[in-house]
């Protein structure tokens, strides 16, 4: 059940710092802020707004709460496949998925089919660059680098699923990165105060406000169509290993993004940040860490979260202090019995299952926000 760590937060978080509640604390102050600020289970300090937060806002936008990887988020696939049908190892999918999954910063792929796909998404407001264009090409089906993954996973049932984490890429975070630093000069300009200068925002009916929802949305749709399009390059490469297999059912859903939805009789711009929707009836995928469980839920619909749920882990460690903590070795340990990167061990050690919060401990912690539909483990792992 929440609790109430400061005025205008309601946290399911049952292993949250003080400094986490602060900076939650200092976005819930802000005057466009309609109602609390929630906080999920994997809540933790971010940039100008909290990691794993849901900040209802009337008449204004921040930026940087949305943040720099517009649409991030999963996308799951459930196969006809089970463990009896999967091979000894899955060591002959790893090149497949490296080859038509490219990942790491700015890594991208030559593959003129995507100008269909591309199309269809129209164009953002932001006039691109011809080398944004490019990128926006390169870079489309492509998984990026840090947190972002590929997993094949067996269900309580052993029946197999394909699991993916990625979001909007390069131009995503060019964007976002444009408009932060936008929001922060108005700021300025109109000599508007704030307790973090991350906490800039856009008033609606203005020219910013409205150039920001037009690129903000535009890199949410580039970032759901790119997983889809990952997704059906995974599980065809899967079901070529296997020989055989179908696909069930596909579920695909945002955790970085904001849109206009109805609660407490208002209209107001619902921003997670590190949270996925979870009203009644919605499916999501909540991936653990390396090596931990992920699960597969349905929304319950919880007012008080405003329809909102955990989007992983969440974590307990910063990257700098993994690498300084951790060790490849421990890494590989926890690891064992998986088709995963093995030989990058050294340069994955801020993954480390233990710079996270115990996925089960955030689950118990949700447990009136989601019902868990299936529990997953997993037995490949490809890194960004």
């Amino acid at each position: 059940m929440p609790n109430r760590p400061a005025p205008n937060l309601l946290s399911w978080a049952s292993e949250i710092d003080d400094q986490t509640i602060a900076q939650a604390a200092r976005a819930a102050r802000l005057p466009f802020v309609s109602g609390h600020v929630a906080l999920m289970p994997d809540a933790h300090v971010g940039i100008g707004a909290t990691v794993g937060s849901v900040i209802p806002t009337e008449g204004a936008i921040i930026p940087a709460a949305v943040g720099v990887d517009i649409g991030c988020g999963m996308v799951a696939t459930e196969t006809t496949l089970t463990a009896d049908d999967l091979p000894a190892t899955l060591d002959a999918l790893m090149p497949l998925v490296e080859r038509r999954i490219p990942a790491g910063v700015g890594k991208g792929h030559e593959d003129p089919s995507v100008d269909r796909a591309l199309a269809a998404l129209g164009r953002p407001h932001t006039s691109l660059t011809s080398k944004q264009e490019e990128k926006v090409a390169r870079q489309f089906g492509t998984l990026g680098s840090g947190n972002h993954f590929v997993e094949v996973c067996l269900d309580e049932r052993d029946r197999v699923w394909t699991v993916l984490h990625s979001g909007s890429r390069g131009i995503g975070n060019q964007l976002a990165t444009m408009h932060i630093t936008g929001a922060k000069k108005l700021m300025k300009r109109q000599a508007v105060g704030l307790e973090d200068p991350d906490l800039a925002y856009f008033v609606q009916n203005t020219p910013e406000f409205d150039a920001y929802i037009e690129d903000m949305l535009w890199s949410q749709h580039y970032a759901m169509a790119s997983r889809a399009r990952m997704d059906k390059v995974l599980v065809d490469a899967l079901f070529r290993v296997v020989g055989h297999g179908r696909r069930v059912r596909t579920i695909n859903c945002h955790h970085n993004f904001t849109q206009l939805e109805t609660h407490h009789g208002k209209r107001l711009w619902i921003t997670r940040k590190g949270a996925i929707k979870a009203d009644s009836g919605d499916e999501g995928v909540i991936p653990g860490s390396m090596g931990a469980q992920s699960y597969i839920v349905r929304g319950r619909g919880n007012p008080d979260s405003y329809h909102s749920c955990a989007h992983g882990a969440g974590r307990r460690m910063s990257r700098t202090k993994a690498k300084r903590e951790l060790s490849a070795r421990s890494l590989r340990e926890a690891m064992r019995g998986r088709t995963w990167n093995a030989d990058r061990a050294a340069a994955l050690v801020d993954e480390h299952p233990d710079a996270y919060k115990p996925i089960d401990q955030v689950m118990a912690d949700q447990k009136d926000l989601v019902t868990v539909q299936h529990t997953l483990r997993q037995v490949f792992n490809y890194k960004g």
